[in-house]
């Protein structure tokens, strides 16, 4: 019989997988070798359990391999999430849900699809960041690519190991700052294989066309430096020509062996790397830094949606970040360019409306020899402050945005008086994991006396007061970089443009119901985060077609339609 394995499991018809994200799925393959039924069982991406059919069983030799039951998917679905569901600790269901990744790839995302609300925080921050400290220890089978120093001027072969060759999209890290958590060397590769599982349950992006990699430079990590499980390079973190030049190689070894339009996707680089390797690819490469651009775009979306709840215009409101680093001075930079589009003013003059406040206190003119490059813009004329009470009371903020990495610097004397300036204050606490979140839900409602318009990075509770629920919106960005890749996919975009950012907030925001905003919610609910996605790939495949950036030729007359057809489906 003839292979139909360029038809079947993640529905892959196109081989070299460029016109779109993914195909619908046809049939599990029939292969060729007598003894594949043992070894399909094993191959998670055909792997159906006991959801082969009796048909099946007979065409691919099962029989004798699986108990006679056969179950539907949606069954195998609720015996693993009653399973999931009876494990205490958040630790022990993300180990549970990366062995059904392992064993049945389809049924792991359509688990992940069907109960986004209650897997996401396993799967994705906060529990990932715990994943990723004790890596070493859970570590099971390769789930993408490691590249180390010993890799060096053999980049291209490494990438040739891995078994997938229709490759889209590529998150890759350094783990030099995971979340909140530092430097966790190799084992950042967790972060990478998580995002990648969002892009294709969120966003719709085919799994095999999804390539997770850690860049193993060495650590600066002392604890992991002396533990007899680390899995990584146990030297010192290269730094300056050696460390660029093997960043260098790869990216080109990524062109040579996937081509032009490989989306990259720089994931938890440290200050000082992430700013220069954006800048240096951009200009000839469709990459792309979630933390700095994601997290900028999901934070604007929540702005522009709260407008309707806290009044006026983007350009009528005062900012005020404590973190100066990737994510807040991305988010600043995004919000100022979307204020002087809006208003036809220079961004050096938006900008002045922003203040950041960094371990040193509020950035301003004085500092400004002694900054980098990255904060320099935000370095305005005012005398010097130290703490960001003081901060508060200088600049008298109407939005209050935390990107610090460092929980509990929201105080009561922050929120009090943050409540005293303000009506309805706008307070996003956007650190991650929650131990680092700048305050919590309950803390910021409770101190603004439930005036506080409030949303976090990681995810907190419904929290009453004085008899009224509130819901607190959560500003994650699996919410944009799904959706956000999807899109660069569908158009098939060469570069990533700041206004493809832009169009993503916006689409964002608009999902954005009355019954939202009468819950006090600034972001929709992730029960519909496929539908969202849709609406952000379309609205950023919209932006590439208009700026010339698109290469998939015609463009789809229904766009949002275009990207809902193009989805990953994993039902069997």
């Amino acid at each position: 019989m003839k292979s139909t394995l360029k038809e079947i499991g993640d529905g892959v018809q196109d081989i070299n997988g460029e016109h779109r994200a993914t195909e619908k799925q046809l049939v599990t393959p029939r292969t060729s070798s007598v003894a594949s039924g043992y070894s399909l069982l094993r191959d998670p991406r055909h792997n159906k359990g006991l959801a082969f059919t009796e048909k099946e069983r007979d065409a691919h030799h099962l029989r004798g391999l699986l108990p006679p039951a056969v179950a539907s998917q949606q069954l195998q679905e609720k015996k693993l999430m009653q399973n999931i569901r009876q494990y205490q600790l958040p630790l022990q269901k993300f180990i549970a849900m990366i062995e059904l990744q392992e064993r049945n790839e389809r049924l792991f995302y359509k688990l992940l699809i069907e109960n986004v609300t209650e897997l996401l925080p396993i799967v994705y921050t906060p529990t990932v960041g715990e994943a990723c400290q004790k890596y070493g220890s859970i570590f099971r089978r390769p789930q993408g690519l490691y590249i180390s120093l010993k890799e060096k001027g053999k980049i291209v072969e490494v990438l040739k190991n891995w078994p997938q060759k229709s490759i889209q999209v590529i998150v890759v890290t350094d783990g030099e700052r995971i979340l909140g958590l530092g430097d966790l060397g190799c084992q950042g590769m967790g972060i990478s294989v998580g995002k990648l599982s969002l892009y294709a349950a969120l966003g719709g992006v085919r799994p095999s066309a999804c390539l997770p990699i850690a860049i193993d430079v060495g650590t600066n990590n002392e604890k992991l430096l002396n533990d007899e499980f680390y899995i990584g390079l146990k030297q010192r973190r290269a730094t300056g020509k050696e460390y660029y030049d093997l960043l260098h190689e790869f990216m080109m070894a990524v062109k040579q062996n996937y081509g032009e339009k490989v989306l990259i996707q720089f994931e938890d680089f440290a200050n000082h790397n992430a700013f220069e390797l954006l800048a240096k690819y951009r200009t000839y490469h469709p990459v792309f830094n979630d933390d700095i651009q994601g997290t900028a775009s999901v934070v604007l979306a929540g702005v522009v949606s709260a407008l309707k709840l806290i009044g006026g215009t983007l350009a009528d409101h005062t900012f005020l970040f404590l973190g100066a680093g990737e994510a807040g001075t991305g988010i600043a930079e995004l919000i100022a360019y979307e204020v002087s589009k809006q208003t036809n003013v220079p961004i050096e003059e938006t900008r002045k409306k922003i203040w950041l406040v960094d371990s040193k206190g509020l950035i301003v003119r004085s500092r400004k020899d002694s900054l980098p490059h990255f904060k320099k813009p935000w370095a305005h004329e005012h005398q010097p402050v130290k703490d960001l009470l003081s901060a508060v009371k200088a600049i008298k903020p109407t939005v209050l945005i935390g990107s610090s990495g460092v929980g509990r610097t929201f105080t009561k004397e922050v929120v009090e008086a943050m409540s005293s300036i303000n009506q309805k204050p706008l307070i996003m606490a956007l650190s991650n994991p929650t131990s680092q979140s700048e305050c919590t839900a309950e803390e910021a409602y409770t101190w603004s006396k439930g005036r506080a318009i409030f949303a976090s990075g990681s995810p907190f509770d419904p929290f009453k007061y004085k008899g009224k629920t509130f819901v607190p919106g959560q500003a994650n960005n699996a919410y944009i970089f799904p959706g956000f890749g999807l899109g660069i996919l569908i158009s098939g975009a060469v570069r990533v443009h700041d206004d493809m950012l832009l169009a993503a907030a916006e689409a964002l925001a608009a999902q954005v119901s009355k019954e939202n905003y009468d819950k006090g919610l600034i972001y929709p609910p992730f029960t519909n985060i496929r539908k969202i996605s849709a609406h952000i790939a379309a609205n950023v495949a919209a932006k590439a077609y208009e700026l010339g950036l698109a290469t998939h030729r015609p463009r789809p007359a229904d766009l949002v339609k275009y990207a809902e057809s193009s989805m990953y489906s994993p039902v069997y």
